[in-house]
């Protein structure tokens, strides 16, 4: 990505173009947000529905393997706090089980149903086939773009 003024432009037109740019990122995060919490809310109304929060705990789990609640917490980037609510949320819907560590007796390990596992494959495969449709119109460098930018959007998170 450039951030030098293209063709003839002024670096005071070259400027604001770029403020505009960035408003418009700007809103465009603003709406993902606000996408995020109305998915946050089907899934506290809807039996079955999934965050993208307890998504992502299907993932790694189903990725990592049984993993210590500490350990899921890093790797969902949020407090022990954070993902023991998300545990708890996904074993009252069949899709986790906690167990005693055999190593530590202090953990806790956290693993996979075979009915976690299915939901996780299922989301999987829908999450595939929404981006192919909403997508189908961007080549893999304008994704690779778009995945830059969304992960910088986070480091503007949390700054914020």
């Amino acid at each position: 990505m450039s951030t030098k003024p293209q063709g003839d432009a002024l670096p005071s037109e070259a400027g604001e173009a770029r403020q505009q740019a960035l408003a418009r990122l700007s809103r465009a995060a603003y709406s993902l947000s606000a996408a995020d919490a109305r998915l946050r809310g089907r899934a506290t109304r809807q039996a079955g529905a999934l965050s993208l929060s307890h998504a992502r705990v299907l993932r790694i789990l189903a990725e990592e393997g049984a993993l210590p609640v500490a350990r899921l917490a890093e790797l969902t980037e949020t407090t022990g706090a954070g993902a023991t609510q998300l545990v708890n949320g996904l074993s009252e819907q069949g899709y986790v089980e906690k167990a005693k560590s055999l190593a530590d007796k202090r953990s806790v390990l956290v693993g996979l149903t075979e009915l976690g596992l299915a939901r996780h494959r299922e989301r999987e495969r829908l999450l595939a086939e929404v981006l192919e449709r909403e997508l189908r119109s961007m080549d893999d460098q304008a994704l690779d773009a778009a995945s830059e930018v969304l992960r910088a959007l986070g480091g503007v998170y949390n700054q914020l």
